[in-house]
Order: structure tokens, then C-alpha cells, then sequence
């Protein structure tokens, strides 16, 4: 069974970087926020659920972003493969660290973990794609 082909304004959405990182993020953030509930219900303290989870949405982007976001400025082999999988991370770990304080910061404060997880999201996002776009991913 083959697959119908999409309609032309789906192709051209298609073709845009920051849309396609969009829907990377809604998958790994899907991943992201489900396992930070399950360990919040095993009992994990909200800025250490937070850690856990994030860490797996960075799994879960790294192999969406790098096959099918950011194609033209993947590295597919090599030196260049391994520094660009390191910045990646440390694109990453910049993300985990605002997701870690903003998590940290409400839960201190009181706010729901789940309403500072939100705050996080928001900020983490922004960022994450500034650094991916600009210097993970930067063609040439």
C-alpha cells in the first residue's frame, strides 16, 4: 500500500525549518511530559523529574531534528558528525538547565510542577531552536 502524496500547501509547509521543528518538539515533548508524570507519581521530586524526562525528549529530537528537520545542515559521518552530535547535546544540556531551574524555581514557589514544566517548555524552546538553527545545524 503506498502512501497518497500531500496536498501542495502541506508540501510547501513541509519545506519550513522552523514548522518541522515544530512538530520534532511536539513528538519529544509528548515523550518528555509523560515520563515526568510517571516519575512525579513514582514520587520523584519535581526538578528531578524534570531532569529525567528532558534528557529523553533530548534522545527523541536529536533523531528527528538531525533526519528530518534540519536535513540540509546534518553531518552524516565522521569528525564533523561527532562535533555536530556535541553541540547538539550542549544545545541540549542549556535547554535541560533552564527546564531544571524554571522546574526548581516554581516548585520552591509553590506552583504547580506541572504549570512551572509549562514556563519551562516556553523558554527551553526558544532557545533550543536559536542554538540549533544558528549553530548545531548552520549550514556550510
Amino acid at each position: 500500500m503506498t502512501a497518497l502524496p500531500l496536498p501542495a500547501f502541506a508540501q510547501r509547509l513541509m519545506r519550513v525549518t522552523f514548522l518541522r521543528y515544530v512538530g520534532a518538539s511536539a513528538v519529544a515533548l509528548a515523550g518528555d511530559v509523560a515520563l515526568f508524570n510517571l516519575l512525579l507519581i513514582a514520587g520523584w521530586r519535581p526538578a528531578a523529574a524534570a531532569a529525567a524526562s528532558y534528557a529523553a525528549g533530548i534522545v527523541i529530537h536529536w533523531l528527528i531534528s538531525s533526519r528530518l528537520v534540519f536535513v540540509a545542515g546534518a553531518r552524516t559521518a565522521g569528525m564533523d558528525r561527532v562535533r555536530q552530535k556535541g553541540l547538539f547535546l550542549g544545545s541540549a544540556f542549556v535547554g535541560l538547565g533552564l527546564t531544571v531551574a524554571i522546574v526548581w524555581a516554581g516548585d520552591a514557589a509553590g506552583l504547580d510542577a506541572n504549570l512551572a514544566k509549562l514556563a519551562a517548555i516556553g523558554v527551553s524552546f526558544v532557545a533550543t531552536y536559536i542554538l540549533r538553527k544558528t549553530l548545531v545545524f548552520a549550514a556550510g
